[in-house]
């Protein structure tokens, strides 16, 4: 039986002080700070690029870098699509007109390595029906002088041009493209979120005042983010797909942190205190629970930085800044409103009517049926009553859904992320079905040294020696450097053209010569050996925080590695479905995506952090609430049953308000996009409802007393250091009546009058009022 702590709750201090000692200047300088981050943030989708997918210290990245420095018409980034119509393009007066549309192209700042059918009369240039043929030039520059530069230029361009007419393709054509949808969708999804989530809090709270509250917070934090992330592309490059995260993480988080602080609230005012101590009292209760849930978070999502490639880098730059805007804005801004609103907190509540009717039903019965979140007690007891089926069932099932990510592909983001009307997809797909060769899907060798023709015809036929090479063109030679290009035989990133990346990378050569190898199925081979060489870290770093912060908050050694080994069980739902739908193209027509039979390398590590780091949220609500009562009572299978009943509305509402954001932006037209959206709303929802609610229940029970165990040296360094939400001692008894097996009984008290002030739709989802 663990010690209870006896002494009268502490009061109203340092921390509570600091944040509400002037809530009236607290929140004007919120809202000052709030309309600067506007302002700084003002068009930061504009900074940002829609790459990042390759490790900036790779072979193919150096290669590709000294291609386009050196041979700019060896690495084309805009194609211009010639269509004749019924011509043919060897008719003079087509041949005329793309003619000078090559001059001007060429004529164009910010152009280089134009080159056409037309001029060289490369087979690969020209449609297998001799109706089209291809323009390709080098847009130079960053992403953003690229897309400006494609801006300009689409106006002259693309459209009718006498005999032909002329569309815009290429890797600067799609991800500008990209970029513009992305921008598009993300303005939809938060109109569709932000109201749908704003209804659901007023079903929560049933006040309309309480329901704002949350939302203020994520929309401070979201737009802070945003002027972080504006200061970040001034010196390092974020992808505009991290704009997607701040949105989710900053309304949902904001809202889970907002609810368990605003709940909290309430409960002590229903207990009869004065507003500041249920202020005091939640900042050292709830909001201590909040602050690690942010730090879990955080460092989940930090695990990212490892990662060499910017794409990753940038949702952990977005994530990390957001989650701590979330829990600075709970932590502070929200006190300040808890203050200056106190027990008008639960004005305009919708829900009042239909409340009294329910009380006026009840009263006299004495029904322990009133008892709020009675379901969630009912539910856990039979959970740990039946704790080894529950445990074997869910774990079971949770396994047989993730089975078909045992047979993931990766592969590299293409134009087939675009909707199918997108203009550079077209473009694209015309390539791809209607000319000869494996467009995009060559490989070149660069060559560097002091070699002689002697070399370099004798690499040329090594090179042509190997298992699946179809064609060798070259070498083009321009000073010390020369290159080759290479035609697989196989798909552009199948394996077989994998394996002759690493072929070629192996080919000896004389001495005076260093080979590098890029291409599409180069960039796809050095990201996965990126991904592989540095995942080890990234997973270290997530378990041992996670070890570490909930040992603090428990004092315990198995419940960590219990919270490790269940969050990743809770995910494989999110895997197994990412890959039958996103990969093998299930429901492909209702979600509108073209499947490209494999994912995108970076997504799972991307998916994993995200939604390893959300599973924790829930996970230090649930534990902290059980800690809280083991600590006032001591006993393992109530406290349980206390904390899920507790919480078990809670979470369920928290995950289904970020399911709804993930969702809507699941909406969007961008492949990965959606897959991250509905990928993560799934995982949370699985997490909140089956792992939280069947499986940690199960597994506590199976695991009894045991749980909260640790050994001497580790207990003092607890007692000394870590913290949890059960810091002061409650201000009654527990109310712990025998049963019939000896053990104290896991009903609660009847509830009161003043228990019954809160929140009718907040009792619904299992919201009690404090005991």
């Amino acid at each position: 039986m663990p010690e209870v702590n006896r002494s009268a709750p502490p009061t109203v201090g340092g921390w509570t002080r600091f944040v509400t000692a002037r809530p009236r200047l607290a929140l004007l300088a919120a809202l000052v700070i709030t309309a600067l981050a506007v302002f700084a943030g003002s068009g930061v989708a504009d900074r940002m690029g829609s790459g990042g997918w390759q490790a900036p210290d790779a072979e193919s990245t150096y290669a590709t870098e000294v291609l386009a420095r050196e041979f700019p018409a060896s690495q084309p980034n805009l194609l211009l699509l010639v269509d004749s119509g019924s011509a043919s393009v060897d008719d003079p007066a087509v041949a005329a007109e793309a003619a000078r549309l090559a001059e001007r192209l060429k004529a164009e700042p910010g152009i280089s390595g134009v080159g056409s059918y037309w001029e060289t009369a490369s087979p690969a240039l020209r449609s297998e029906d001799g109706q089209e043929a291809i323009i390709a030039a080098r847009i130079g520059g960053d992403e953003k002088t690229a897309g400006e530069t494609l801006d300009r230029l689409a106006p002259a361009f693309a459209g009718e041009r006498g005999p032909v007419t002329v569309s815009l393709g290429g890797p600067v054509a799609v991800q500008h493209e990209m970029q513009t949808i992305i921008q598009e969708d993300l303005l939809r999804a938060e109109l569709i979120a932000l109201p749908v989530t704003l209804v659901l809090l007023v079903m929560v709270f049933g006040s309309a005042v309480a329901a704002m509250l949350p939302l203020a917070v994520g929309i401070v934090a979201i737009l802070g983010t945003n002027a972080v992330l504006r200061g970040l592309t001034e010196f390092t490059d974020v992808s505009v797909f991290a704009m997607n995260l701040t949105t989710a993480l900053g309304l949902g988080l904001a809202i889970d942190y907002a609810l368990f602080i605003v709940r909290r609230f309430r409960e002590e005012l229903a207990t009869g205190a004065d507003t500041r101590t249920a202020v005091g009292t939640t900042l050292r209760t709830a909001g201590r629970t909040v602050l690690f849930s942010a730090l879990t978070v955080a460092v989940s999502l930090s695990a990212m930085l490892v990662f060499p490639q910017y794409f990753l880098r940038s949702f952990a730059y977005a994530g990390i800044a957001v989650v701590l805007l979330a829990a600075a804005a709970a932590l502070i801004l929200l006190p300040a409103a808890l203050v200056l609103l106190g027990p008008r907190i639960n004005s305009l509540d919708l829900r009042r009517l239909l409340r009294r009717r329910k009380k006026t039903a009840t009263a006299g019965a004495g029904s322990a049926d009133a008892s709020p979140g009675r379901g969630w007690a009912w539910l856990g007891a039979l959970v740990m009553r039946r704790a080894p089926v529950f445990a074997i069932v869910t774990t079971v099932g949770l396994l047989l859904l993730g089975l078909p990510f045992l047979g993931v592909k990766f592969g590299t983001a293409d134009d087939r992320q675009l909707p199918a009307s997108a203009e550079s997809r077209v473009v694209q797909e015309h390539i791809r079905d209607g000319f000869p060769g494996s467009p995009g899907g060559g490989l070149e060798v660069l060559v560097e040294g002091q070699g002689s023709r002697a070399d370099h015809a004798d690499l040329k036929a090594r090179i042509e020696q190997l298992p699946g090479v179809l064609r060798v063109e070259g070498p083009v030679a321009e000073g010390p450097a020369a290159y080759y290009s290479v035609l697989p035989k196989g798909e552009a990133v199948g394996e077989e053209t994998q394996q002759l990346v690493r072929d070629l990378r192996a080919v000896p050569s004389a001495s005076s010569l260093d080979i590098s190898v890029t291409g599409t199925a180069a960039v796809l081979v050095d990201s996965k050996d990126s991904i592989a060489d540095r995942l080890p870290w990234a997973l270290a770093i997530i378990v041992v925080a996670t070890l570490l912060v909930v040992f603090l908050l428990t004092g315990s050694v198995l419940i960590p590695l219990q919270a490790v080994v269940l969050n990743a069980l809770s995910l494989t739902a999110m895997f197994g479905a990412v890959v039958w739908v996103f990969q093998d193209g299930n429901l492909s027509g209702l979600l509108a995506f073209t499947s490209t039979g494999d994912i995108e390398t970076t997504l799972p590590v991307l998916m994993f952090c995200v939604a390893f780091g959300l599973s924790m949220d829930y996970g230090v609500f649930l534990i902290s609430r059980i800690k809280e009562e083991y600590d006032r009572t001591g006993d393992h299978e109530h406290s349980v049953t206390f904390g899920l009943r507790h919480t078990g509305g809670l979470i369920t509402a928290a995950a289904v308000i970020l399911a709804v954001v993930m969702v809507a932006i699941g909406t969007s037209r961008v492949t990965n996009t959606k897959m991250l959206g509905l990928g993560i709303a799934l995982a949370v929802l699985m997490d909140a409802m089956v792992v939280r609610s069947l499986l940690v229940p199960a597994v506590m029970k199976l695991m009894g007393r045991s749980t909260w165990w640790a050994p001497a040296p580790l207990r003092a360094f607890h007692r000394r250091f870590g913290l949890s939400e059960g810091e002061s001692s409650p201000a009654v008894a527990p109310a712990a009546v025998p049963d019939r097996g000896g053990r104290g009984s896991l009903e609660d008290p009847e509830p009161t009058a003043e228990t019954e002030e809160i929140s009718g739709a907040s009792r619904d989802l299992g919201e009690p009022a404090r005991r």
